[in-house]
């Protein structure tokens, strides 16, 4: 499962690029190109998220089909969701017993503000009955 959501470029009468999210209405953002909105938009993308989580609005699932701008959240952010997105339902305090550690701690992992280790991510992929991939990809238009 990939954690990245569609966005929409227009280039408005003063060549500057506005970047808007489907999913995210209060997700907005420019450039100068269309390379420097594109970058802003990972940020605003992320920002929103965590403002979400914060104030409790629910978090879409992510599209599974993919349009010419797929825009990614930070690897912090990205790694709280696939947890939260993957546990479906069960209970987290069933989750920390699998995990041999405590309510918070496996809590924390749904945490957008938390770095949770790729040693946790992958004990917690095991108990979800996934497995965790990591890679680098080129860093062009998202």
């Amino acid at each position: 499962m990939k954690i990245c959501y569609p966005c929409k470029i227009v280039k408005d009468q003063d060549d500057k690029y506005f970047i808007s999210f489907p999913n995210f209405p209060e997700a907005l953002t420019e450039g100068e190109t269309v390379e420097e909105a594109l970058f802003n938009a990972s940020e605003a993308l992320t920002l929103t998220l965590e403002g979400r989580a914060e104030e409790g609005i629910d978090i879409p699932f992510p599209p599974q089909t993919e349009s010419e701008h797929m825009i990614y959240p930070s690897s912090r952010v990205q790694a709280a969701l696939l947890v939260r997105f993957s546990r479906k339902g069960r209970k987290i305090a069933d989750l920390a017993r699998s995990l041999g550690t405590s309510w918070p701690a496996a809590s924390h992992m749904e945490d957008l503000h938390h770095w949770t280790t790729l040693r946790q991510l992958d004990k917690m992929a095991a108990i979800l009955g996934k497995r965790l991939v990591v890679s680098f990809e080129d860093n062009k238009a998202h």
